[in-house]
């Protein structure tokens, strides 16, 4: 497997932890302020959002298997929610959240491909 094709895995590490650091950087204000009912809606909306980004964030540097590493920072994030909370029943919003965690890393890792390979496209106007 050539440099380019294989996974980045400190990258990943790194960017699925601030990640889910990133939610709890969200949510715990909207739980001071609105109370336990408002993390169902918070939770699952700030999960999707920031892996997205840090996925994105990633992708920038990588030269290809984009949505595969971005789909990895959704899979570390929701490990180290289910890690950190040692596994307990959860509420099902913070189920479907562990899901929109994958979702959003594997967006962000598509976008970040897309925009990669708008980027180094050859010009076909200038034929």
């Amino acid at each position: 497997m050539s440099a380019s094709g294989r996974i980045h895995w400190i990258r990943v590490l790194i960017a699925g932890v601030l990640a889910e650091a990133s939610v709890f950087v969200v949510v715990i204000p909207v739980y001071r302020l609105s109370g336990q009912h408002a993390l169902l809606y918070a939770a699952p909306a700030a999960s999707l959002v920031m892996c997205f980004l840090f996925a994105l964030g990633i992708g920038r540097r990588l030269e290809s298997r984009f949505v595969l590493h971005g789909l990895l920072v959704g899979v570390v994030a929701t490990l180290l929610y289910v890690g950190l909370t040692l596994a307990r029943p959860e509420p099902f919003a913070y189920l479907v959240a562990h899901g929109l965690k994958l979702l959003g890393g594997a967006g962000g890792g598509l976008v970040a491909g897309l925009r990669r390979n708008a980027t180094t496209a050859p010009d076909v106007a200038a034929r």
